[in-house]
């Protein structure tokens, strides 16, 4: 049979237990150019990416630090510089960083250079990493405490305040609406009558040698008035997170209060039946001990719903309202395979490591594309996907596919990806044939590596594709 060799390509036999397959060699080619992150600052680390390659055998990658002028241009090699990150030194300020990579494989060297970095600076301008908090109650007469929020750049940085009075929707995010309230710069702040009706952020300014940057924390409540705030009362009610089986923690929350403030929350953790039990848990057998905002669930759970009780108590009296129902409890299930990665239909990817006997790999989808086949002149595409006999899905299988007979090119094995799905392209031959209602048959064979090609956790399976004219 005689053999096409595509042009720069080289083709390997293997011939192994009577079945042969073959394999592309090619020179790297870069198909996305290396990246840099980090700050362009004195003394911060730079880390560079290889960028996406293609080539046969896969490339390692070389990698080399230049130093080029304030444009990215003038570009010379950094001595010593040949890792995969580079601290930014003093003689790098005023000019721009790229970092060459270079990928070898048996079959040649390719580079390719990132884009340049932003001009390196001695000295970082402070940049906002997290939003300044704001703590207390939104009641006239009470403190409200702020936080810087968090913050990178050069040190020292220091932090000035302003609280800012908002409407009712809580002004802009950053507060840039709501007016500046007189005097009102330190960390903390009283609420006065003028504040009742309004919510309040407090803007933090941070600056350093560089520059400065402003952020605002999220807006209070609505402040109540101190009189006639009246007795706690739940406006949202409690909710419950986490999964329904045993060992697992669920966590409470214990929902939203109005009333005279200090409001103080205590947590039940109540059993309610399959039926959940009444909405507001009155019903359900009280889980001694289980008085806190988290709950393990044991044994005792197990097909039963939980709910938490939460009772707000101030000075002026209490209330006590309950979370929705959880899923019925199930029991603890079996151990997940190592390596098992969730998927986002649900399902869960292993490695084909962790298949073994008894346990065996299925071929569990195929799709031909063309379906059906009319021309010699395209090629076809073998979608195939490998899944095991307890349900889940395969990576890293060695999946190989030929006609019989023989009327293609051999595709050769290809490993199926993290979602179980792997492509063999094979080409018809000239006695491929395209006749209405006839199909050619397939031999596909997925097996685990190191494992012997008719034994161990393998499978084969026969498969048609559809032909026409």
């Amino acid at each position: 049979m005689a053999v096409v060799l595509a042009a720069g390509a080289v083709l390997v036999a293997v011939i192994a237990s009577g079945a042969a397959s073959a394999q592309a060699q090619s020179v790297p080619s870069n198909t996305s150019p290396p990246a840099i992150s980090g700050s362009a600052v004195v003394g911060q680390t730079l880390t560079a990416s290889s960028g996406a390659w293609t080539g046969s055998p896969a490339p390692t990658f070389a990698y080399q630090w230049l130093r080029c002028d304030a444009g990215g241009g003038a570009c010379g090699a950094i001595a010593g510089e040949s890792g995969s990150t580079y601290v930014v030194a003093s003689g790098d300020v005023g000019k721009t960083l790229r970092v060459a990579v270079t990928a070898s494989n048996s079959d040649g060297t390719v580079q390719a250079t990132s884009a340049a970095t932003a001009v390196v600076t001695s000295t970082a301008a402070p940049s906002r990493t997290s939003d300044p908090v704001v703590s207390g109650s939104a009641v006239q007469g009470q403190t409200l405490t702020a936080t810087s929020g968090g913050w990178a750049g050069t040190a020292p940085i220091a932090f000035t305040y302003q609280w800012v009075r908002c409407g009712a929707d809580g002004g802009a995010a950053d507060g840039s609406n709501c007016p500046a309230i007189g005097g009102a710069t330190g960390q903390s702040y009283r609420l006065d009558a003028g504040d009742v009706g309004h919510r309040m952020r407090v803007r933090v300014t941070a600056r350093n040698s560089a520059g400065s940057a402003t952020s605002a924390s999220n807006a209070t409540a609505l402040v109540v008035s101190s009189t006639g705030a009246g007795p706690a009362k739940n406006t949202k009610e409690p909710s419950v997170s986490g999964t329904a089986q045993q060992g697992q923690t669920l966590t409470a929350n214990g929902g939203t209060w109005s009333g005279t403030s200090p409001i103080t929350l205590a947590y039940q953790w109540v059993r309610c039946g399959a039926d959940g039990g009444k909405a507001d848990g009155s019903n359900c057998a009280t889980i001694g001990g289980a008085t806190s905002t988290t709950y393990t669930l044991g044994s005792a759970d197990v097909g039963q719903r939980l709910r938490v009780r939460v009772t707000g108590k101030n000075s002026q009296g209490s209330a006590t309202v309950a979370s929705n129902p959880t899923a019925v409890v199930q029991a603890t299930g079996p151990a997940l395979p190592s390596g098992a990665i969730k998927l986002s239909n649900g399902k869960y990817s292993i490695p084909v490591t962790s298949v073994s006997l008894p346990a065996r790999l299925v071929v569990d989808g195929i799709r031909f594309v063309p379906n059906p086949v009319r021309s010699r002149r395209t090629a076809i595409e073998l979608r195939v996907h490998v899944s095991d006999t307890r349900g889940y899905v395969v990576r890293d299988v060695l999946v190989f596919a030929r006609s019989t007979p023989l009327v293609t090119s051999a595709g050769g094995e290809q490993r199926t990806g993290q979602d179980g799905w792997t492509t063999i392209r094979m080409t018809p031959q000239r006695d491929f044939p395209l006749r209405p209602g006839y199909a050619v048959q397939f031999f596909v064979r997925a097996r685990k590596q190191g494992d012997n090609l008719l034994a161990g956790v393998s499978t084969r399976r026969l498969v048609q594709v559809r032909t026409a004219r």
